[in-house]
C-alpha cells in the first residue's frame, strides 16, 4: 500500500503441515525437496519467534502506508509537485511486485531463514538511505531497492510462523499474523502524520532501523538452526528480464505521462512501445518456459482468472483512492499531516473486528456473496465521498473511512479463497504469488492513474469555474476591486482568487473520481459471479488489509 499480504488457500488449512515442513515460500511454483519437518517451537522461543516475525511484517506493511500522508511534505522539501511525490509510493509497489515471484527461487537457493534475515537487513539499509535522499530521483531509486528487499519478507514471515506452531494451531498462527498486518495500515497514517508534523519526513524511514535490527537479530537467534536445505535451481532469467522491462516501462509511462503531455512526447511513445513489445514476448516466453518466473498457465482456471482480475482491479481502485484522500485533505482542505492521518486511521476498527469472523465463516458462507457485500459497501462509501465539498467537516469525512474497514474485511479473504479454490496443494504457492504480484502491481498503477486523472479533471473544472469571472460583464475586475478595498494589492487578489478556484476545482475532481470508482466497484460485482463457488473449504484464510496504505 505498499502493500503485501499472502494467503493460505482453501483445501490447505488442515494440511498446513506440508508448507511448514518444507518452509515452502508462498510465491513459487518450484516444489521443495521433502524433508523432516522442524519441530514446533514452544515456551519463550515461540513467543519471541512470533514477536520477531510480527515486527518484520509490521515494519514492512507500515512502510506501504506511512508515506501517504507525508507526500506533500516530501514533495515540498524536494522541490517537486505532490503528483511527482507519489512516485515514492508507486516505485516501492512496482519493485515489491517484481520481487515477489522470486521469493521461492531465492529461498531454495539461499535458505528461507537466511533470505528472510537478509531481507530485513537490506530493508533497514535502504530505509536509512531513503531518509538521507537529497533529491526525488535518489529517493525513488532507494525506494525501488527497498521494495525489492521487501518482496520476500511477507511470504516468508507467514511460512516461518506456520512452522513455529503445531499443525492443529495453524489457524491461531495465521490469525496472529493477520492481526499484525491489519494494525500496521492503521498506525501508518497516524504515525506518518505525527512524525512529519513534529520532526521531519526522513524519520518515517529512520524508525525502521531499530525495529528492523532488533527483528533480524531475534529471528536469526531463534530460527538459524531451522533453515531449509539449499538447492541449486534454474531461474528464468529471460522471463525475469522481460517482466522488469514491461512492468517498469508501463509504470514509468504512467508516472511521467502527465508531465510530458503523453503521446506528444517521443519518450512516452518509446516507453509504450517497449512495454507493449516486451509484454507480448513475456506472455509467449512464460507460456512455453519449463520453469517460468510467473506461471501464467494458472489463468486457464476460471476461478483463478476472474478472481485475480477482480481482486487486482478492485485493489487498484482502492489503493488509488487511499492515496488521493490525504493529498486532497492536505493540499486543499487545510489539514495537517497528523489530522489527515487521524481522518484515515478509523479504517482499521471494523477491519480488525470482523477479519477473524470472516476468516472463520468463509469456510461456511459463499465467498462470492461476501465479496459482493464488500463491493457494495465500497461503492456506497465512495458515493458518500462523491458528495464532499469544500465545507465538509472532519466528522463527515470520518464516517466513510470508519465504514470502509467492514468492506476491507469482506474483500481480501473471500476473493483469495475464490481464486485459490480448486488448486492442487503443489500449485497454491505459485497461485498465491501470482495473484499478489498482480494485486501489488495494479495498486501502484492505480495510484498513477488516479493522480493523473485528478489533475486532468481539476484543470477542466478550473477552466469552467474561471469562465464566469472573465465574461464581458467584468466580474473579475469587480471581484478584484472588492478585494483591493479590503487591503490586498492586485497580485495578492489574483492569487487569492486562483487559490479559491483551485480549491473548488480539485475538490470537484476528487469527487468525480470517487463517483467513478463507486460505479466501477458495482460493475466488478458481475466478475465475481463468473466464478464458481468453492466446493471444498479448509481453514480460514487470513490476509492483511492491503495497506490502507
Amino acid at each position: 500500500m505498499s502493500s503485501k499480504e499472502q494467503s493460505v488457500g482453501p483445501n490447505n488449512a488442515r494440511s498446513t503441515a506440508a508448507p511448514p515442513s518444507t518452509l515452502a515460500p508462498l510465491g513459487t511454483s518450484i516444489p521443495s525437496t521433502p524433508s523432516a519437518p522442524p519441530p514446533p517451537l514452544s515456551g519463550a522461543q515461540l513467543l519471541l519467534g512470533t514477536l520477531a516475525l510480527s515486527l518484520a511484517t509490521f515494519m514492512n506493511v507500515l512502510d506501504s502506508s506511512i508515506a501517504n500522508v507525508s507526500i506533500p511534505a516530501i514533495a515540498g522539501d524536494l522541490g517537486v509537485s505532490p503528483n511527482q511525490g507519489t512516485w515514492v509510493i508507486t516505485s516501492f509497489g512496482v519493485a515489491n511486485a517484481i520481487s515477489v515471484p522470486l521469493t521461492g527461487w531465492l529461498a531454495q537457493r539461499f535458505g528461507a531463514v537466511r533470505l528472510f534475515t537478509t531481507s530485513i537487513l537490506l530493508f533497514v539499509l535502504t530505509s536509512f538511505l531513503c531518509g538521507f535522499a537529497p533529491s526525488l530521483e535518489l529517493l525513488v531509486v532507494f525506494r525501488v531497492l527497498q521494495g525489492l528487499a521487501a518482496g520476500p519478507m511477507i511470504p516468508l514471515s507467514q511460512t516461518l510462523l506456520l512452522s513455529s506452531y503445531p499443525a492443529a494451531k495453524a489457524g491461531t498462527a495465521l490469525a496472529l499474523w493477520g492481526m499484525t498486518t491489519l494494525v500496521a495500515p492503521i498506525a501508518g497514517p497516524l504515525l506518518g502524520g505525527w512524525i512529519t508534523d513534529n520532526f521531519t519526513w526522513p524519520w518515517i524511514f529512520y524508525i525502521n532501523v531499530p525495529v528492523g535490527l532488533f527483528s533480524a537479530a531475534l529471528t536469526w537467534s531463534i530460527y538459524r538452526d531451522r533453515d531449509t536445505v539449499v538447492r541449486k535451481l534454474p531461474i528464468d532469467t529471460i522471463g525475469l528480464t522481460l517482466l522488469v522491462l514491461w512492468v517498469g516501462s508501463l509504470q514509468l509511462m504512467l508516472d511521467k505521462g502527465k508531465e510530458l503531455d503523453w503521446f506528444s512526447s517521443s519518450f512516452i511513445v518509446a516507453l509504450a512501445c517497449i512495454a507493449l513489445v516486451t509484454f507480448v514476448i513475456f506472455l509467449i516466453w512464460e507460456l512455453t518456459e519449463e520453469h517460468p518466473v510467473v506461471d501464467l498457465r494458472l489463468f486457464s482456471g476460471r476461478n483463478f482468472a476472474f478472481g485475480t482480475l477482480t481482486l487486482s482491479v478492485a485493489y487498484g481502485l482502492f489503493f488509488g483512492n487511499v492515496v488521493l484522500m490525504p493529498l486532497w485533505l492536505q493540499q486543499f482542505m487545510g489539514y495537517t499531516a497528523t489530522s489527515a492521518g487521524m481522518a484515515l486511521a478509523p479504517v482499521g476498527f471494523f477491519a480488525i473486528l470482523l477479519t477473524p469472523l470472516v476468516g472463520k465463516k468463509v469456510a461456511v458462507w459463499d465467498p462470492r456473496i461476501m465479496a459482493t457485500i464488500a463491493f457494495i459497501v465500497f461503492a456506497f462509501i465512495l458515493w458518500q465521498r462523491s458528495q464532499f465539498n469544500t465545507d465538509t467537516d472532519f466528522y463527515h469525512i470520518l464516517i466513510p473511512t470508519f465504514l470502509q474497514g467492514a468492506a476491507m474485511a469482506f474483500f481480501f479473504i473471500p476473493l483469495t479463497t475464490i481464486l485459490l479454490a480448486g488448486q492442487p496443494p503443489a500449485r497454491i504457492p505459485a497461485a498465491a504469488g501470482l495473484s499478489n504480484f498482480a494485486r501489488i502491481m495494479t495498486g501502484a498503477m492505480g495510484t498513477s492513474v488516479v493522480t493523473t486523472m485528478w489533475e486532468s479533471r481539476a484543470a477542466m473544472h478550473h477552466a469552467h469555474l474561471s469562465e464566469p469571472l472573465t465574461q464581458v460583464q467584468g466580474n473579475l475586475p469587480y471581484t478584484l476591486n472588492q478585494m483591493q478595498q479590503s487591503g490586498m494589492d492586485t497580485n495578492q487578489s489574483l492569487i487569492q482568487v486562483n487559490r479559491a478556484i483551485d480549491q473548488q476545482s480539485f475538490t470537484k475532481a476528487a469527487t468525480d473520481i470517487f463517483l467513478g470508482s463507486s460505479i466501477i466497484f458495482l460493475i466488478l460485482i458481475a466478475l465475481i459471479w463468473l466464478t464458481k463457488r468453492p466446493k471444498k473449504m479448509g481453514a480460514a484464510v487470513v490476509k492483511d488489509s492491503g495497506g490502507a496504505h
